[in-house]
């Protein structure tokens, strides 16, 4: 396999990329350890969040036990469900997660639910934390999409724009090719390249600016919730996006429809519609009370 990526439009060209290093003789992906350090960048954001607002960040690091299990368990389940064509005949290749295969979308449904029990448990209001972790949550996926960098997949459609990237065809999964790449397809010395959109580097940089958003945002909130509120529309307006270029799309059994684009859509607009009702209930309260 070549490793070769190549970014053209900018002049970057990395001439070895590996996806693992090797210690002792047992491979660790780059993948898993992107993730984990994205995991854990999000946990020490959440808890300084905590402390900054007057909370204990010791309740987020027990948050983050349960959360981190249960969000990696649902982010496979998710994505095992809506490629069931690749699992179906090899059952045991659904924990091999270090080759990557998290959907992130069920990561954030699986920690929903956490947050919703935990809270529950321990008393503590689950607004509130979704507001604290949801900061710790769009950072760690800013830094998380890196994995699929070296992982050489969740790419998009052919472009020869300003960020294409350009990947040998022997480092891709096949079905991630697309008729209108193979169209482009490049042949140099006897390797055939393709060229695509980096959208794991597009998601990277636009959970940057919905992290910044939020971290100014949150000085502004009218209600516990609204900062996750903005997380879950400014994330599902990208991801809507993202999603309608992107070759490896999940689809929705018999429909052929992009799951995860359907999701953010929704997403989008039910966020939009929780901020306007909270909004307008606060404020008929304050008008009230006058």
């Amino acid at each position: 396999m070549h490793k070769t990526i190549d970014f053209p439009n900018i002049g970057i060209h990395l001439k070895s990329v590996g996806d693992h290093i090797t210690v002792f003789g047992f491979d660790i992906a780059y993948y898993g350890i992107i993730i984990g350090l994205g995991i854990l960048v999000g946990i020490f954001i959440a808890a300084a969040e905590a402390k900054r607002s007057g909370q204990n960040p010791e309740d987020y690091y027990d948050l983050a036990i349960y959360a981190v299990i249960f969000s990696i368990i649902g982010a496979r389940i998710y994505y095992v469900i809506f490629s069931w064509d690749m699992y179906k005949d090899d059952l045991i290749s659904i924990l091999k997660i270090r080759q990557g295969g998290l959907a992130i979308y069920g990561g954030i449904i699986a920690a929903i639910i956490t947050v919703i029990i935990f809270a529950k448990v321990k008393k503590m209001s689950a607004p509130l934390i979704f507001d604290t972790a949801g900061l710790g949550l769009v950072a760690g996926q800013m830094i998380g999409r890196w994995g699929n960098f070296f992982n050489r997949e969740v790419f998009g459609e052919y472009t020869d724009n300003l960020l294409a990237m350009r990947l040998p065809v022997d480092a891709v999964r096949g079905s991630d090719i697309s008729g209108l790449m193979r169209d482009h397809m490049e042949t140099v010395d006897g390797v055939s390249y393709i060229q695509a959109h980096p959208t794991f580097l597009y998601e990277s940089l636009w959970c940057l600016m919905v992290l910044i958003i939020m971290l100014l945002y949150r000085k502004h909130k009218k209600f516990d919730g609204e900062v996750f509120l903005v997380y879950l529309l400014g994330y599902g307006l990208g991801r809507f996006w993202i999603e309608g270029i992107r070759t490896d799309q999940l689809l929705l059994p018999g429909l052929g429809i992009p799951v995860s684009q359907m999701l953010s859509g929704i997403l989008v607009v039910v966020a939009i519609v929780l901020i306007v009702y909270n909004r307008r209930k606060r404020k008929g309260r304050i008008f009230s009370k006058k």
